[in-house]
């Protein structure tokens, strides 16, 4: 099989298609059973799916509401990651996971970063920043700060982020500032 997509996406509101599990995850290719089960392991959502009826060929819709919102979530990721795509885009991975969910988002993304996938994670929760190498802080649509995830968690913790005239400034104990533009790379 070859890969579907270079880049996997989970999107905040994750939307499931009316056809069966399998198909969703494969984002509707013909791909080998085996394939779908290795993307649903890897987004820890095989032991949930094989536990519904039919298993991988559980039929879903939009309206039948079989599936709760953390279980769609872990299908989106599965999807996501299905036929190892080089960039994965999660948009608040998390929202809708328990504590079980997060651990297995938290192992699929460390066996991304393994793999040499790029992950983009958008988060406005601060414990997934711990999953991350790098950081890029917005506000309001500015760019506050960026770099290593030790250098950036340092900046925010001394620094304090005030916008004036309508752009986040940074100002640092000493009293400098510094438009969010200038910041270091």
């Amino acid at each position: 099989m070859t890969n579907p997509s270079p880049i996997g996406y989970l999107p905040q509101d994750v939307q499931l298609f009316d056809d069966t599990i399998a198909a969703n995850i494969a984002r509707f290719c013909d791909a080998p059973p085996a394939a779908v089960m290795a993307a649903a392991r890897r987004a820890g959502a095989h032991d949930l799916i094989v536990a519904l009826p039919q298993g991988y060929l559980t039929r879903i819709s939009q309206t039948d509401g079989i599936l709760s919102g953390g279980m769609k979530q872990r299908i989106g990721l599965a999807r996501a990651v299905f036929g190892r795509p080089r960039l994965v885009v999660l948009d608040e991975p998390n929202a809708n996971l328990d504590r079980a969910g997060d651990a297995a988002l938290a192992t699929c993304i460390r066996a991304l970063q393994a793999d040499g996938t790029a992950v983009v994670l958008v988060s406005h929760r601060p414990e997934c920043t711990s999953l991350m190498n790098r950081l890029l802080v917005l506000m309001d649509g500015r760019l506050v700060a960026q770099g290593s995830r030790e250098d950036v968690l340092q900046t925010l913790k001394t620094a304090h982020v005030a916008p004036e005239r309508g752009a986040p400034r940074m100002r640092g104990p000493a009293g400098a500032t510094r438009a969010a533009a200038d910041l270091p790379s």
